[in-house]
């Protein structure tokens, strides 16, 4: 489409029914209370000139430029300020406003770089687009004296330019890294004529500024703009997509000049980010059209070989007939599939299908594995349904909100900001995490309680609050008589009970004071509307599943289900976790979550696919690197997905993958696993594909495709093709076909189409004849499973404990500005941030230890040994140790366990017994991989420069 521009009506509305109705330049207009004047004009189509205004942030009232006359009113007042009222008559366009708008204008003009005074066609200088309304090219006003035209550019921030000649203090900026990130990184400095804004009296690069983009998408005049508009222009059109990193799964507008990206704008109309970004989403997209990208297909007949470009005919034949020969030979069983929950739910059901119908078997699984997969089974065993309750919106009417396990300011930005603002109203907080995370304390906001609680004893601490609950008297009984199984309940009851759940009872195991401990559970259980969000610091652990259906158990209890700013919210670490597991990516289900062995939903899928199938489930990942191993597991296709590097316990992956006889890589980097690959079939990015994504909410969100794919097949096409050279007959024209599949073969997604999906922006499933428009809130009335399960949560200590050989306990998570593996993000500038992982260290152990700040250190577990640099610091509690997983050369799940939880081997990636110590050189694994790493690079460069 041509450059899409979104209305700006200036000022927030208001939510409420219409009943102010007024006049305005002779037409009348009603709208909610408290609307502004400005506003309301926007609504009828009248737009008031304005610059300090706009719909995201609060009146400010300070440019003068949206004077308005109102009758039996003295003076012009602002209509960005001035709330409509009952019966008010409005002019807005007489001789004397344009006048004093001219006058103002003139006054901006005159201290402004007039060679610099570009229209901006997307509306990013509104102040060029008033002169020109307006006639104004000069100014009555001379140049000489003071100004701030030679005021130094800030070029610092490697996305975007701050340019204070064209700055008209006007506070957007500022106020949209307040209001809207809740950063507060930016100020007016100095008074009066002297005023200016800036990130701290730094440069960007060194302030606190995250690099959102609010701050470039607030400013009025250009002033503070991307350096890729800077370099390649004006965009001329606009697709709009969903993001592809994490699980808020934001609506961007991707601006195109010709077939080359300019800029990602975050949508406004999405309702998951309302506008707002993260520097991921909005900046961090370069991967796309990186030099590394493989966009030839290659196979090789063993893994010591060098690879060889061939057709994707050839490539495809290949794969084809290499699984069908391992069968052959080995069993139908010796083959199977990873998908990916980066690619589009379209792509990962197909995955699905061809394991099923084409191989024969239910050797299929995802890396939703590795991360989320005890909240699927948690919540299914509790509340009947394998999602999170509520929309991100919800969290706007949340009193007490618990995050546990989750750290939404780096892993989930976009929906931290707006947790923060609720925070910043008034809302109270519960953190649990075993890290002091930026929630705890950060510019405006401070955690009620702080739950510091050893890694490991979720379970504990979750069943100790329920014994509070319980004992004290603080059980919502009208909720649990009404929606829950009242036998159950008073079993569980009787369970957490017992003394030995007490907060005073497993302080010596949690580390946690008790009293602190009494205190939270008391605040969630009596502080009105409490919701509960949490990551993989839940689900990641050998009790993963118990920690979900403990968090259950507490919502049910304090009746914090069914409405809004209650519920149980996973925050998903993907842009398709939830899809992936949608669409029956898990060996032992279908889409929709029903099991294999079910005859009636295996009638379903026979039916449509003209297939007998297996009803036994299939192989886990863990299960297929023990069987390859053991040599049985020959052949595996690998969606999107980097096991050698993201999941534990690296040096078994890697025996795995060598063991086996047929590896088929389909991705857009040679990557970790590639080393071990046979076949590699070039990616495609979510920039290059049509699709859908369904983000933490279950909100199904379309992938648009902006650019034709660079390796000419987009991930669908090529599995299909994949498909047909087997033998097993895939005929889809575009993925709205897919689709439509998977809503005649899923209950949840019968509702759902492409055509659906466009006229409503985005949906919430469950979306069928019960609820054509999706479900924003889940269990509203009952739960899905009919009476609500409480379910007895008895807490069994990790096998992974500190010792006197490894007396610290590692654990891990992520950080701002890079995500998961790292593939995409270590592609982009966003290196400038976070160039390598580093490990942090509580004083106390370092001083033990010897280390300083910047040592390079060795980490070491019964698993294996890297080594990286350290970081002195207060965040982590004595005894434990932290760090993230972004880059491949740090191998942190070189270390990781086998350990896994209980139902679902989800791995626990979150306690891992270690001891550190001060090394003056990498560890041999690392050495070893470096040398292979940057072989891999070479081969991909010299691609790149031969293609050039």
């Amino acid at each position: 489409m041509a450059l899409l521009r979104e209305v700006d009506v200036g000022t927030p509305i208001r939510v409420g029914s219409p009943t102010v109705t007024l006049t305005i330049d002779g037409r009348k207009v009603s709208v909610p209370p408290g609307t502004s004047v400005m506003a309301a004009a926007a609504l009828i189509d009248n737009p008031i000139p304005k610059l300090c205004a706009t719909d995201s942030l609060e009146p400010f009232g300070s440019c003068r430029l949206c004077l308005v006359e109102i009758e039996g009113r003295k003076g012009t007042p602002a209509s960005c300020t001035t709330p409509a009222e009952e019966g008010m008559v409005v002019h807005t366009k007489t001789e004397r406003l344009e006048r004093l708008r001219r006058g103002v204008l003139e006054l901006y003009l005159s201290d402004h770089p007039l060679d610099r005074l570009a229209f901006d066609g997307d509306g990013g200088n509104e102040l060029a687009a008033e002169a020109v309304k307006l006639g104004l090219a000069e100014t009555r006003y001379g140049r000489e004296g003071a100004n701030h035209l030679k005021a130094p550019i800030d070029s610092s921030n490697p996305y975007f330019a701050f340019d204070p000649t064209k700055c008209i203090v006007c506070s957007r900026c500022v106020r949209a890294c307040d209001e809207v990130q809740g950063t507060f990184a930016l100020t007016i400095l100095n008074r009066g004529f002297d005023s200016v804004v800036s990130p701290g009296g730094v440069e960007f690069l060194e302030s606190e500024c995250v690099s959102c983009g609010a701050c470039v998408q607030a400013c009025p005049t250009g002033s503070l703009v991307e350096k890729s508009v800077i370099e390649m222009g004006i965009p001329e059109r606009t697709v709009v997509t969903t993001c592809a990193y994490c699980g808020v799964g934001c609506a961007l507008k991707a601006q195109l000049k010709g077939d080359k990206i300019v800029r990602m704008v975050p949508y406004k109309a999405g309702k998951a980010n309302e506008g707002h970004s993260c520097v991921k989403g909005r900046f961090a997209y370069g991967y796309a059209s990186h030099r590394d990208r493989v966009l030839k297909p290659m196979i090789r007949r063993r893994i010591e070989d060098p690879w060889t470009e061939v057709s994707w005919e050839e490539a495809l034949a290949h794969a084809a007939s290499e699984f069908k020969r391992i069968q052959a030979t080995y069993g139908r069983d010796a083959v199977g599939a990873i998908s990916s929950s980066r690619c589009t739910n379209e792509e990962v059901f197909l995955v699905q299908k061809l394991v099923r119908m084409g191989f024969g078997n239910n050797n299929v699984d995802t890396c939703a594995r590795v991360c989320h997969s005890p909240t699927g089974f948690g919540l299914a065993s509790t509340y009947g349904t394998s999602a999170g309750t509520q929309d991100f919106r919800s969290v706007d009417k949340s009193d007490v909100v618990i995050v546990i396990g989750a750290n939404p300011t780096d892993a989930h930005p976009v929906f931290a900001a707006r947790l923060k603002k609720r925070l910043r109203a008034g809302a109270r907080l519960i953190v649990i995490d075993p890290r002091r995370i930026d929630l705890v304390r950060s510019p405006h906001i401070r955690a009620d309680h702080h739950l510091a609680l050893r890694p490991g004893t979720n379970v504990a601490v979750l069943t100790a609050m329920a014994h509070v609950i319980v004992t004290e008297g603080l059980v919502d009984e009208a909720f649990v008589g009404e929606r829950c199984d009242r036998d159950n309940f008073q079993s569980w009851a009787r369970f957490v009970a017992e003394d030995r759940h007490s907060p005073e009872a497993i302080a010596a195991a949690t580390g946690v004071d008790p009293e602190e401990l009494r205190r939270a559970a008391r605040l969630y259980a009596t502080g009105g509307a409490g919701s509960v969000y949490y990551g993989l610091g839940v689900t990641e652990h050998a009790q993963g599943s118990t920690a979900v259906m403990a968090i259950a158990n507490l919502a049910m209890a304090t009746g914090n289900i069914g409405r809004e700013g209650v519920g149980v919210n996973p925050l998903r670490g993907q842009n398709n976790v939830q899809g992936s597991c949608d669409m029956g990516s898990f060996p032992h289900e279908f889409s929709g979550y029903r099991h294999v062995s079910d005859d009636a939903t295996r009638v379903v899928f026979e039916r449509l696919w003209g297939v007998k199938l297996s009803n036994e489930p299939g192989l886990r990942i863990p299960n297929m690197m023990d069987e390859a191993i053991d040599g049985s597991f020959k052949g595996l296709y690998l969606q999107g997905e980097d096991i050698a590097q993201s999941d534990p316990d690296t040096q078994h992956v890697i025996a795995g993958l060598r063991a086996m006889e047929c590896v088929v890589i389909q991705d857009l980097f040679l990557n970790e696993s590639a080393r071990y690959a046979h076949v590699f079939l070039p990616g495609s990015s979510f920039l290059e594909k049509d699709g859908t994504f369904t983000n933490a909410e279950r909100r199904i969100s379309r992938v648009r495709k902006a650019i034709e794919p660079l390796a000419v097949k987009a991930d669908w096409e090529t599995t299909i093709a994949l498909a047909n050279a087997m033998g097993v007959p895939m005929r889809y024209g575009h993925p709205s076909e897919i689709m439509d599949e998977i809503a005649r073969a899923t209950p949840t997604f019968s509702g759902v189409s492409y055509a659906r999906l466009d006229q409503l922006g985005s949906i919430q499933w469950p979306c069928n004849d019960q609820a054509p428009e999706g479900t924003p809130i889940m269990h509203v009335d009952r739960f899905v499973r009919g009476k609500g399960r409480f379910i007895p949560t008895e807490y069994v200590p990790t096998e992974e404990r500190a010792g006197p050989r490894f007396p610290l306990l590692l654990t891990t998570g992520r950080i701002l500005s890079q995500y998961n593996v790292g593939a995409q993000t270590r592609r982009t500038a966003n290196l400038v941030w976070h160039e390598e992982d580093i490990l942090e260290i509580h004083p106390f152990d370092a001083e033990q230890r010897g280390v300083v700040d910047g040592d390079l250190v060795a980490l070491q577990s019964r698993s294996g040994e890297i080594a990286l640099r350290a970081r002195v610091s207060e965040r982590m509690r004595p005894g434990v140790v932290y760090t993230t997983f972004h880059h491949a050369v740090t191998g942190a799940n070189v270390v990781t366990t086998d350990n896994s939880d209980w139902a679902t081997n989800c791995p626990e990636y979150k306690v891992t017994a270690v001891q550190v110590r001060r090394t003056n050189h990498l560890s041999d694994w690392q050495v070893r991989d470096q040398e292979e790493g940057i072989a891999l690079r070479r081969i991909a460069g010299d691609r790149a420069n031969a293609a050039e």
